[in-house]
């Protein structure tokens, strides 16, 4: 991808008033059906991570790291792009931190181990195997139907790597830290979302705010 034809624009990335609608929409619905509450795992994951489909497709329980002092995800070499291991914080954002640790939980309760995909397939004939990009894309879209249909039509799975990149920048996390989470090669191409308007300053609890790390 040549660096100076490339940018980012608004309709690429959720708003904060957009994210929360969708993730409203979720968890009124996520304690009841399984199912949508491993698409607000997805989103979480695609939307408040940066994770690219093949990303998430291949987290297994063991790469959700909670529990500890510097909560995160870890991205392995093999499905990461260029081959290049990361680890995406959770401690960014609390709310991320709870859904995806009670998606965890959740599995845990299946009966899944620590080398068993985070989000599978919960069908019964194949109940437990990994989701492809195929179908972690219609997912996603799925979740976000409640922004209705205009609106979806110009969104992807990826565009939730954007929402993460500039939501984390306007939060106030550096471009070095994002650079690192996003796994980009280049500081320039973080640099790409600094001039992106992100919202409308509505707030959403905690999302992306700066944590109070100790620093």
């Amino acid at each position: 991808m040549h660096f100076s034809t490339w940018n980012v624009d608004a309709s690429q990335i959720l708003s904060r008033q957009e994210l929360a609608a969708v993730l409203k929409y979720l968890k009124r619905r996520a304690a009841r059906l399984p199912n949508v509450r491993m698409n607000l795992a997805i989103v979480r994951l695609a939307c408040c991570c940066g994770l690219r489909a093949s990303e998430i497709g291949g987290l297994t329980l063991g790469d959700v790291r909670v529990g500890i002092v510097r909560p995160h995800l870890l991205v392995r070499a093999e499905y990461a792009k260029r081959n290049r291991p990361r680890r995406v914080p959770l401690w960014w954002d609390a709310g991320t931190l709870a859904d995806l640790s009670a998606w965890l939980d959740y599995r845990y309760d299946q009966g899944a181990g620590r080398h068993d995909p985070l989000v599978c397939s919960l069908q019964a004939a194949t109940f437990g195997q990994p989701l492809n990009r195929h179908v972690l894309r219609r997912r996603f879209h799925t979740a976000c139907r409640v922004l209705g249909w205009d609106r979806l039509r110009t969104l992807t799975i990826h565009h939730g790597r954007h929402t993460f990149i500039s939501h984390a920048l306007a939060g106030g996390r550096t471009l070095a830290e994002v650079k690192a989470a996003a796994g980009h090669a280049s500081l320039l191409t973080t640099s790409v979302y600094l001039h992106v308007v992100v919202d409308e300053r509505e707030e959403v609890g905690e999302l992306f705010a700066v944590a109070n790390d100790g620093r």
